[in-house]
């Protein structure tokens, strides 16, 4: 009765408004003292993630997705792509899922690069007689397709709560991410055709002028990515050389970024950080007490009882997810949920690797579904537009995510393909 109470309490807590470090925090310190778990084992799992050298990479990675938030990259993106793929039908749209891709992948912050991004493109697809609710449902729904390209922030979170490989996991979400687009794209192909939306010539000169704009920020993915496959430097390392990269070329190449606003972008930058540690810490605490109270296996034998197929565990995994992606925050899911889950699908035969790209394509999913997702009141903010719109307009594009989702839970080789190589 006490533990129902309590639960209930920080639920309303959360509902409420209260920072969720505060929930997670509390509910742990109050579950620990009812098991009678020291309470220094969250201190404990504060400092060893602190000390964790991979979790180098966080704030690093951070601080460089904000400097190209606030510089002019997400504009000479967008020319670039423009440049590039304005000739075909759907050209717009292809841009859109693309720049918004290769944004949240850099940033690791969905709700940002609909922020960043969203004034740019909005106004560009409607200026080429894409339909309001068209436009609106893709800058929603695609704020989150990065999620699953290196160097996505919840890639690393995943790896470091799951105690992954983080260079196996980048490879691992590639064709996964990949067929998202591809899907997405495909929609968007169809609907420009039936919208007989107008397309732009291809002009040589104007993809030679869009290049040439951004020439010190294509070699950055390039850079990060093979300097890590190659054996050259690991990802705490690329995450440094990323962030001194974009430092350089914003400030002192481009003089997007002034001297003076660099503290403000630091601030910004780390209080999402600090977010994430904390958060982090916490729930890893809270963590400790469910392992101590078999709660992991008692989900495992309640399960078991229930579902005997790996087919059926999957649908209810899902379910499950998307539930989670929509109720509660990608870093927050994460950290709790993840530890409950793990030793559930490896009993049931599912690869490691495999069910993190299920995992966070389930939660880059539920961030849009209605009605508590948080990209919709993003959008909604961003666009000046009812939330109620934002529903209506992002579920074509939900019901294409949801099949993709299907051929990345079903087909594992997807996720492996990379990985394990020819």
């Amino acid at each position: 009765m006490t533990l129902g109470l309590i639960i209930l309490f920080f639920c309303l807590l959360m509902l409420l408004g209260a920072p969720l470090f505060v929930v997670i925090s509390g509910l742990a310190l109050c579950l620990m003292y009812l098991g009678g778990i020291d309470s220094s084992a969250v201190i404990i799992e504060m400092y060893r993630m602190a000390t964790t050298p991979v979790l180098i990479a966080i704030p690093l990675f951070t601080f460089a997705g904000y400097l190209l938030s606030e510089s002019g990259a997400p504009g000479r993106l967008v020319r670039l792509s423009d440049a590039l793929l304005g000739w075909l039908p759907g050209g717009v749209s292809m841009i859109a899922l693309l720049t918004c891709a290769v944004f949240t992948a850099l940033t690791g912050a969905t709700g940002l690069t609909i922020i960043a991004m969203g004034g740019i493109l909005l106004p560009a697809m409607l200026k080429v007689k894409y339909r309001e609710s068209f436009s609106l449902g893709l800058l929603t729904t695609s704020g989150t397709l990065g999620l699953l390209f290196p160097p996505s922030l919840p890639l690393i979170v995943y790896a470091v709560v799951a105690r992954a490989r983080i260079d196996h996991l980048f490879l691992a979400g590639i064709l996964p991410g990949v067929l998202l687009i591809v899907l997405l794209a495909s929609y968007c192909f169809c609907k420009a055709v039936t919208m007989k939306v107008p397309r732009s010539g291809f002009v040589i000169s104007e993809v030679t002028g869009a290049v040439k704009d951004c020439i010190w920020e294509l070699p950055l993915p390039f850079v990060v990515l093979g300097g890590i496959y190659s054996g050259y430097f690991v990802v705490s390392d690329a995450a440094a050389i990323t962030a001194i990269y974009v430092l350089v070329v914003e400030v002192f190449i481009y003089r997007d970024i002034r001297w003076r606003e660099l503290p403000e972008i630091m601030k910004k930058s780390m209080v999402l950080v600090g977010t994430i540690l904390i958060i982090l810490g916490a729930a890893l605490g809270l963590t400790n007490y469910l392992i101590d109270e078999e709660v992991p296996m008692e989900l495992l034998d309640l399960i078991k009882t229930h579902i005997a197929s790996p087919f059926w565990f999957l649908i209810t995994l899902n379910l499950f997810l998307l539930a989670v992606g929509c109720i509660m925050g990608m870093f927050p899911a994460l950290t709790v949920v993840i530890p409950l889950i793990t030793p559930v699908a490896e009993a049931y035969g599912i690869h490691p690797l495999h069910l993190g790209i299920i995992f966070l394509a389930n939660l880059e999913i539920g961030a849009s579904i209605p009605p508590l997702g948080i990209n919709l009141f993003i959008a909604s903010i961003r666009f000046e537009k009812p939330v109620l719109n934002l529903y209506i307009a992002s579920v074509p594009f939900i019901i294409i995510l949801l099949v993709g989702l299907a051929v990345i839970t079903y087909f594992p080789w997807l996720s492996l393909a990379i990985v394990n190589g020819p």
